[in-house]
């Protein structure tokens, strides 16, 4: 079996004690197979074998993602992920070999955080993104409806009327364990245009205004659907098309979570080369996703982020970034 058949086969059983050594494993891979990251390592003059600790590896900022094929696959790509964005914006591309590597990936940490997939009914709200092809998140939301119980729900593209009219007689048959996902525009036409409680029913939003102004605060955005639908529900999808990975907070919390393969690092604001994993400073965040086997796992993003005692929070955006899709990420 060769490294990267054996990578992703032990990936799910990655713990925190092991950690560093999949990292810098992966790393050497990468340098070695990865063009476009292997360039961006020698360009800042870092020798691989001088690299003994995860805060030393390079991080390769997430623009390239827009501007190179970014892979370290052996054999030719498959296929690719491609981010959202308005007209005139050069738009990311995550090139992959294994789809079902994603899907599965993307099962294992949700089921870690929430359950079986298949005890739960699935209301989809995700306009723009259906309308798409290559969207991470559709693949992601189409297995999960597969797996799912599919009593209730389904995909509601812009039909509003018809899912408060579903979600209002599933209301009626008490279910236990419904989930409306949507991206953040979406979730507020829906709460500003139907006037429904609920209870209960987990709602999960994924970021995303579209170019209808400045994306609101996190926390804003919860008070709205918590005030409009009744609930304290509420959860948020921390992902992007550049990770094969993604976090979830908990209901009542704006800190992110995900399974071991996802490892959030801070870079100081004034010496973007400079990583650490200290608590309670705020600063660039890196995240190394040991599922971008086939990409670049050590990606520098445009978010601004801390640390915390049980995972991570998003604070914000910098300054110069383009408008993403997937995350609510305004500075206050």
């Amino acid at each position: 079996m060769g490294f990267v058949q054996q990578f992703k086969s032990d990936l799910f059983s990655t713990v925190n004690s092991d950690f560093q050594e999949k990292s810098l494993s992966l790393f050497r891979f990468q340098f070695e197979n990865n063009r476009i990251y292997r360039n961006y390592v020698q360009a800042l003059n870092v020798n691989p074998d001088t690299v003994k600790l995860i805060e030393q590896i390079p991080f390769l900022p997430i623009s390239f993602f827009k501007n190179f094929k970014v892979t370290s696959s052996i054999t030719e790509p498959i296929d690719f992920f491609e981010s959202s964005g308005t007209t005139g914006i050069i738009r990311s591309r995550l090139y992959y070999s294994d789809k079902e590597f994603y899907l599965e990936n993307s099962k294992s940490i949700f089921e870690s955080l929430f359950g079986s997939i298949s005890e739960y009914s699935f209301f989809f709200l995700l306009p723009n993104y259906l309308e798409r092809t290559n969207s991470s998140l559709v693949a992601m939301a189409n297995h999960f409806y597969s797996l799912s119980d599919k009593k209730f729900g389904g995909f509601y593209l812009h039909d509003l009327k018809g899912l408060n009219n579903d979600l209002s007689s599933v209301l009626n048959k008490k279910p236990e364990k419904i989930i409306l996902w949507g991206v953040t525009f979406a979730l507020l036409d829906f709460a500003n245009t139907y006037n429904i409680h609920l209870p209960g029913i987990k709602i999960f939003e994924t970021g995303g205004m579209k170019g209808r102004g400045k994306e609101p605060l996190r926390s804003e955005v919860h008070k709205i659907i918590a005030e409009k639908f009744q609930t304290e529900n509420i959860y948020s999808e921390y992902g992007m098309t550049e990770l094969f990975s993604q976090a979830y907070t908990t209901s009542g919390s704006e800190i992110f979570r995900s399974q071991n393969q996802m490892k959030i690092l801070i870079r100081e604001l004034e010496d973007p080369i400079s990583v650490h994993s200290r608590k309670g400073e705020r600063g660039g965040v890196n995240v190394i996703d040991l599922a971008n086997v086939d990409s670049c796992a050590f990606i520098e993003t445009q978010d601004l982020g801390v640390l915390t005692d049980d995972g991570f929070q998003i604070l914000g955006r910098f300054d110069n970034s383009e408008v993403r899709g997937c995350n609510l990420l305004v500075l206050s």
